[in-house]
């Protein structure tokens, strides 16, 4: 009688029931079910499961209790009669409740070197399409050995996909206006100076919202957040106790990762992650994802078999024609994805619009994104079919596409990534200022291209400064205060002896490697923090800033960090109160930035009259006002130029950017019915090195002496 109790009510609220022991006596009656749509689907009177699998002679789907229940509860064999559909096996489950967890096992040829496919009838298998999932059990080396690893393999879930958005909608934040803000989810609450009641989850990112807003930034890009490895690392760095921290070792695609979860083992996933973008998106913030398509962390041929390689192997990676057993690797991470193949390109597009459609994404950073421009030969496409699918997909038309323009084997395409609608981390921009501020001379012809916005990359194929994501530091890298403290790279903790990260740094220690208490070089990384933030927030373009740059955050020299999930990496935020006034320098250029439309333009500057007024859209400047800059004079390292204002209410700019050894004075240009007030001096203590509007004073000289190494900006006001 108490089964048959439990039975009717599972009946009426299949959606909310989690099994339990007592059901688990019961066996969950199926129909052949329908091949859409892909992955499990919970509707009325039960749950739809499909998986594509073209060359599979077997399938059974596993059912579990729980995320940690070892052995299934029941086996559900399919019959090619009555649940396969071309190359989609599928089944209905009656009555099964939402809260189930599940996973497949698939059997088929296995003969890698001639087919390229590796089917293995022990190994239980992730579903591609599961909407949250579960790595609780796992056991990564497992999966790489020969043998039945169900009980210490990753979960999928079975969840309810409706959500109350409350009219939420993706921000349509112009480009120009954006300022991007790169943080990790984890990392960016861990600490426990973040004093967030839950640390490194979605949960804890939303407690820090407020410091968001305050900050002024408009987007945050968010390294992976959808499932990954975290035990894809190195041997010797596991031996460390290490972990992928980092995120770029995708598995499952459209799941939210569950350590960024309160509670991932009942399955919370969706709801969590849209609290995030709902709360986001309420404060007026764009939610941009890092997105990781060029590989995956099944890595090369002796990674393990989590979903794709045990399911359609020889499609779904790059695979060598002669010998079908060789990956072809041109992401330095085992695999490459076979994004041009047609069931790929249509996994990887599906899956772009369901986070646009289901989870109200603003914008995609495709990493590597290089590596989607390859055929199945590994040659490079002109017109590669993926990335011109995700540029005209109409759901996709609204949102934000950002291209890391080159791959891990020399293909580097900035300036010439396919497509019109693409934006690209300008690399070229990023090594350019860096250069510039740490002294290196003979730039400022270099310079003055990227300020206004890369027009010898974009302008000629009729893009505009809104395709280059203009940054100088990002999560793969020196910190912006590193970079003026080291000059070499101190990776010994990641247990690679110092060979892993990068070599070619263009940073400079100011003097001293590492920690000083010389009051003379800790004012000139200061000064030169300023600098990078003033550039950045001057220059044509979307600006990008890296979490934690704004109040000097340090990883003590280490700028390979993919591993470091601890207090190396974690944001302490105890130095944004040692460090306010920096973070104030910070917030009040962003304020500077969105004061002044000359600054956010969509179209490049061309040296043309500006309509109404008397003036050039932008005009250069030697040390005096009337003579032209030396554009190529060897030693140079002086720029200035006068940005005029596109409406005359507005305030005409006037910048000054000293990388000089040695101070100088400089005049400024007369503008009638104008005088200029002191804006911005980084050499200066704050508060005066920015100064809010209703503080400016006219200055009484036409000249100003400018200090080494230091930027000046200048606004000016009606004189009426």
């Amino acid at each position: 009688m108490r089964q048959f109790i439990l039975f009717c009510s599972r009946l009426l609220n299949f959606d909310k029931t989690p099994p339990t022991q007592d059901m688990q006596k019961l066996r969950y009656r199926i129909k052949s079910g329908s091949p859409y749509p892909q992955g499990a689907k919970a509707i009325n009177g039960g749950v739809n499961f499909s998986i594509l699998s073209r060359h599979a002679t077997e399938v059974e789907l596993l059912l579990f209790e729980t995320s940690d229940s070892a052995q299934p509860f029941q086996i559900i064999k399919l019959e090619k009669e009555k649940n396969l559909t071309f190359f989609t096996w599928h089944v209905f489950v009656k009555d099964l409740p939402v809260g189930t967890w599940y996973g497949w096992r698939i059997n088929g040829p296995s003969n890698t070197r001639q087919s390229g496919l590796r089917f293995d009838k022990e190994k239980l298998l992730l579903d591609p399409w599961a909407r949250a999932v579960s790595h609780k059990l796992w056991k990564r080396h497992a999966a790489c050995l020969p043998g039945d690893n169900t009980h210490c393999a990753m979960r999928s879930v079975v969840v309810d996909e409706h959500y109350d958005w409350e009219d939420d909608v993706p921000l349509a934040i112009r480009s120009e206006k954006a300022i991007i803000y790169e943080l990790h989810v984890g990392g960016f609450t861990r600490h426990h100076s973040s004093k967030v009641k839950n640390p490194g989850t979605f949960a804890g990112l939303i407690e820090k919202i407020p410091y968001l807003k305050k900050l002024g930034i408009t987007h945050v890009e968010l390294l992976p957040i959808m499932a990954f490895d975290e035990q894809d690392v190195p041997r010797h760095t596991e031996e460390l106790g290490l972990k992928n921290y980092w995120g770029y070792s995708t598995h499952s695609f459209f799941s939210p990762h569950p350590s960024y979860c309160v509670t991932p083992e009942q399955g919370t996933h969706l709801n969590e992650f849209r609290d995030l973008v709902k709360a986001l998106h309420k404060a007026g913030i764009g939610i941009i994802l890092d997105v990781v398509f060029n590989h995956t962390s099944e890595a090369g041929p002796n990674g393990p078999v989590i979903n794709f390689k045990g399911i359609t192997g020889n499609s779904f990676y790059l695979i060598d024609k002669l010998d079908k057993s060789v990956f072809h690797d041109y992401t330095g991470c085992g695999n490459t994805v076979n994004s041009n193949h047609p069931l790929v390109s249509r996994f990887i597009i599906s899956c772009l619009e369901y986070w646009v459609r289901e989870m109200h994404i603003d914008g995609f950073r495709f990493d590597l994104a290089s590596a989607l421009a390859r055929g199945e030969d590994g040659a490079v496409l002109q017109d590669p079919p993926v990335v011109w699918g995700i540029e005209l997909s109409e759901q996709l038309a609204k949102t934000k596409l950002i291209a890391e323009a080159w791959d891990a084997t020399g293909l580097y395409q900035v300036g010439s990534f396919p497509g019109y609608r693409w934006a690209e981390w300008n690399g070229i921009y990023r090594d350019t200022i860096r250069r510039f501020i740490r002294g290196d001379k003979g730039l400022i012809k270099d310079v003055a291209t990227r300020v206004c916005g890369s027009s010898d990359l974009y302008e000629y194929q009729h893009r505009l400064p809104i395709s280059g994501i203009n940054f100088v530091t990002c999560h793969d890298g020196f910190t912006l205060y590193d970079l003026f403290s080291y000059n070499e790279k101190h990776n010994e903790a990641n247990g690679e002896h110092n060979q892993d990260g990068c070599n070619h740094n263009l940073s400079s220690n100011c003097g001293v490697e590492g920690d000083t208490q010389d009051p003379d070089i800790l004012a000139l990384r200061r000064k030169q923090a300023k600098n990078v933030f003033a550039i950045l927030l001057l220059s044509q373009g979307v600006p990008m800033l890296l979490a934690g740059d704004e109040f000097l955050n340090t990883q003590h020299g280490n700028n390979n960090g993919y591993c470091q999930d601890n207090e190396l990496t974690w944001l302490d935020w105890n130095m944004a109160h040692q460090n306010s006034d920096m973070l104030r320098f910070v917030q009040q250029m962003i304020c500077l930035r969105k004061r002044h439309v000359t600054l956010m333009r969509r179209n490049f500057l061309n040296g043309k009259l500006i309509s109404g007024r008397d003036l050039t859209d932008i005009s250069w400047h030697g040390a005096k006002k009337d003579e032209a800059p030396n554009w190529d004079d060897p030693n140079s390292g002086m720029l200035a130029f006068t940005l005029a204002a596109i409406d005359e209410n507005e305030s005409d700019l006037h910048i000054i950017m000293n990388m000089l050894d040695e101070k100088s004075t400089i005049e400024l240009p007369f503008i009638q019915g104008r005088t200029w007030c002191l804006a911005v001096d980084t050499a200066l203590n704050s508060p005066q090195d920015i100064i809010e509007p209703h503080a400016q004073k006219p200055l009484i000289s036409a000249e100003y002496p400018i200090t080494e190494r230091s930027i000046v900006v200048f606004e000016n006001k009606n004189l009426g």
